[in-house]
């Protein structure tokens, strides 16, 4: 059976990358670009970078800063009026998966109309929107090299998952220096989202080839480095390291998929608004104790790639090694409970058959070796508090 692999067509990857923007843009023959971004980006100097790389080409740029974390219908609509009131001929989306998130959707919106939710899965988004050059600033998401966007429905705090070749950038430019100045906690809750969508890309029952060479290469990459980048951010090879296991783990899902953690953190983040890696982290120890029965084999791969076991290991051996490793790593990143991170017990209790209905419905969970019932995510959720 063959597979179809979906990439960006301009794909720049290394130190400095981020100053190949005009270059990148004359060779897609765009030179009115607006820069989708949040309010940090422009505080750490890094809009200001673009544009100055943009100057010295004689081509400015506007910018929409007004994006948020964990971006809903509301926050993106401002973004797509200014679009549809500007004369831009592609959008530079400079953030981490929020801003590229919120690109992807003004750019299929302000072209085309419509509503968010007339876009979400399972319709396949396939119509080109504004062309996107994602320059990504943390090593987490792989927003840059996916068909994916996430935009959250407030009204009913469902988490829409939007899916087509629509929403991949057409350009991709990955520059580990942007990402020096992440702290401590973004650095943790980033590195294992992209951890755990190298593992999800790994044993997802929608797993191939070409996506498991880059979900081992990015847990390789990834399994050394993230204690290194989270102690000292300015470990230039471990941010690099992290950064390009970030990307290739994208690569890897967008081109498989997610399962039962992306599944069942959706609505943990929708409900509650905590950020998306950082619902993953919570979740991950968890859900691979639930999955290894369905694919203890994969999940022994995926221990010897990130480093905690090795080839003499027995299947057992390295799953127990691996569980033992995704149960440190959260200690040591500091990743809280449910509980710990301010949720309401009784509200967390009484939403769990709504957000496990709500993770089912997301697709994610029928992708996992291991393929829950409505009851057995709620006994996950439980096992987290």
């Amino acid at each position: 059976m063959s597979t179809q692999v979906i990439l960006p067509r301009v794909m720049q990857v290394g130190e400095g990358a981020s100053e190949q923007v005009p270059t990148v843009l004359a060779s897609l023959g765009c030179s009115r670009p607006l820069i989708i971004t949040d309010k940090m980006m422009v505080q750490l100097g890094y809009v200001e970078r673009i544009q100055q790389c943009l100057a010295q080409h004689s081509l400015t740029a506007d910018v929409f800063d007004d994006t948020v974390p964990e971006p809903t219908v509301s926050s993106i609509q401002s973004g797509v009026a200014r679009v549809r009131e500007g004369d831009y001929d592609c959008i530079i989306a400079l953030g981490g998966g929020s801003p590229i998130d919120s690109a992807k959707a003004i750019g299929i919106l302000g072209k085309f109309g419509g509503e968010m939710r007339d876009y979400k899965f399972p319709r396949l988004v396939n119509q080109v929107g504004l062309p996107i050059i994602a320059v990504p600033t943390t090593a987490g998401t792989g927003s840059e090299v996916t068909r994916f966007t996430i935009i959250t429905d407030e009204t009913n705090d469902e988490k829409m998952l939007c899916v087509g070749i629509g929403f991949m950038p057409v350009a991709a430019l990955v520059d580990y220096n942007l990402t020096l100045s992440l702290p401590k906690r973004i650095t943790a809750d980033t590195g294992i989202d992209a951890l755990t969508h190298a593992m999800e890309a790994y044993v997802s029952r929608k797993a191939n080839p070409y996506s498991d060479s880059q979900a081992l290469s990015a847990m390789r990459l990834i399994g050394p480095n993230l204690r290194r980048a989270y102690h000292d951010g300015a470990d230039k090879a471990a941010r690099e390291a992290m950064m390009l296991g970030s990307t290739l783990a994208g690569v890897a899902f967008s081109n498989a998929s997610v399962a039962l953690v992306h599944g069942m953190s959706r609505p943990i983040g929708a409900a509650f608004h905590v950020p998306h890696g950082l619902s993953n982290a919570m979740l991950l120890p968890s859900v691979t104790e639930f999955s290894i029965p369905a694919a203890a084999d994969r999940y022994a791969d995926c221990a010897r790639a990130i480093g905690v076991a090795n080839q003499a290991d027995s299947t057992e051996v390295a799953n127990r090694k691996l569980l033992d490793e995704l149960h440190a790593l959260n200690d040591e990143l500091e990743v809280p409970s449910p509980e710990l991170f301010g949720i309401d017990r009784s509200e967390f209790f009484e939403l769990m058959p709504t957000m496990a209905e709500q993770a089912l419905q997301s697709g994610s969970p029928g992708n996992n070796p291991r393929v829950p019932s409505a009851e057995e995510i709620i006994g996950i959720y439980r096992q987290l508090w």
